[in-house]
């Protein structure tokens, strides 16, 4: 590994400590730098602020990690990413409560909506033609994401029982949308 790979996953071991102990507007640049041992001067090499390093975390262990091509089905790929969401779910409860202009839900639609509208077409045989149903069900998975992992559901559901949940309501949509029923 790269000693400039070992740098930036040292800062992102220690963003992810920090955030379990406290909200994320309470962490600065500073303290995710003295938590590491790694001065500010290195930080700011590697990311452009603190939203950068959340943003690259999930690029790095999860899309960067992908290979689309392995995928049979939309349903693989989104299997897979509720499995990591789940495993890693503590970071995300608080990476998906970051409001403002560098959100993290803000990256992380930008980053899986071609990936979701690729495997939509299936579904929705008609959305090249119509971003709604694309953007429509973004919206809602990612809403149900957010309360998945906020604990927000009346029963806890490991990742395979949520994805199995979405997937039922975008196959009744699907159907309902090209039979009318």
């Amino acid at each position: 590994m790269s000693e400039s790979n070992i740098t930036k996953n040292a800062l992102a071991a220690s963003m992810k400590k920090l955030m379990r102990s406290r909200p994320f507007e309470k962490i600065s640049v500073s303290d995710i730098c003295s938590d590491c041992g790694i001065n500010r001067k290195s930080f700011y090499y590697h990311f452009r602020d603190k939203y950068d390093l959340v943003n690259w975390i999930f690029y790095t262990e999860f899309i960067g990690s992908m290979d689309l091509s392995g995928y049979r089905t939309g349903w693989d790929w989104l299997n897979d990413m509720g499995e990591y969401f789940y495993k890693e779910r503590e970071f995300y409860r608080c990476a998906l409560k970051i409001e403002g202009q560098n959100s993290f839900k803000d990256y992380l639609v930008e980053v899986i909506s071609p990936i979701a509208a690729f495997f939509l077409q299936d579904v929705f045989p008609e959305t090249e033609k119509d971003n709604f149903y694309i953007t429509f069900m973004l919206d809602a998975l990612l809403t149900s994401t957010v309360r998945w992992l906020s604990g927000g559901y009346s029963m806890e559901m490991n990742a395979e029982e949520f994805v199995e949940r979405i997937r039922e309501v975008i196959i009744r949509l699907g159907r309902s949308a090209w039979t009318g029923k």
